[in-house]
């Protein structure tokens, strides 16, 4: 199976925007561009129901090997071709920023420091109908040099080097998108300082997402096999029991 890894980023990711609120039945699409091509959501599938054999696979010209790719599917191809750098795709309509490119507001005045440094501006790109390559056109040129846009009257898209860092945009920009209606309704964010704003920039760099540690730790006892590894479910137990006899509270002051 190609992209063992990858399928598997896909269904957790696939499933977290469902979890979220971000989608809803068949609603959004993820991909992530592997060594041998793509690998996608495919069409019609609700994301809490997906899995790894479901995941489509596409060669490196964007022509399905297995399964049928989400409708969507030109539009992540344009990115991909448009945009080196952009190894994953995620597209969902969260609410917040949905009701944003439903009244046709762009997140384009910097209010948020964590907004400016993850995704910076954030476009509204004009309405063209879903599926159509008058769509795909359009969200590749707003997407030029940025990391999310808001698609009017139809969702949002975001971007990344890998699946994780696109999944967790899209989860930055709803929120910025909340603070965003919030502020309007108490008279309108105040824009950032045109100096402060152009530090920020520099330091997005420095604040780049942190790798994922693996489970397993070098100094962990039962992952290094020492005192403590292979214990049984009911030591286990009776550890944890008698530590809490012994700390009631944790342990902590």
């Amino acid at each position: 199976m190609t992209g063992g890894g990858e399928r598997v980023e896909l269904v957790r990711y696939g499933r977290m925007l469902h979890e979220m609120g971000f989608v809803a039945a068949t609603d959004g699409n993820l991909s992530v561009r592997t060594p041998s091509g793509f690998l996608a959501t495919p069409t019609g599938l609700p994301k809490r129901e997906l899995r790894e054999d479901l995941v489509v696979h596409l060669d490196a010209g964007g022509k399905a090997r297995s399964g049928s790719p989400s409708s969507e599917w030109p539009m992540h191809l344009a990115i991909y071709r448009a945009r080196a750098d952009v190894a994953a795709v995620v597209h969902a309509h969260p609410p917040f920023a949905t009701a944003l490119a439903c009244a046709g507001r762009a997140i384009d005045r910097p209010f948020l420091s964590e907004a400016a440094i993850a995704l910076g501006a954030v476009p509204l790109v004009p309405f063209a109908l879903p599926s159509t390559s008058e769509l795909a056109e359009r969200v590749a040129r707003a997407l030029a040099g940025g990391e999310a846009a808001l698609l009017a009257n139809h969702g949002a898209v975001t971007v990344g080097p890998d699946l994780r860092t696109a999944y967790y945009r899209m989860e930055t920009l709803e929120q910025t998108a909340r603070t965003f209606l919030y502020a309007e309704v108490l008279g309108g964010g105040r824009p950032l300082p045109q100096a402060d704003l152009e530090t920020l920039r520099a330091m997005g760099s420095g604040y780049r997402m942190a790798a994922l540690p693996s489970k397993a730790c070098e100094n962990c006892p039962v992952a290094a096999g020492g005192e403590g590894a292979g214990l049984g479910r009911e030591e286990l137990v009776r550890l944890l029991v008698e530590f809490a006899r012994v700390y009631p509270g944790g342990g902590f002051k």
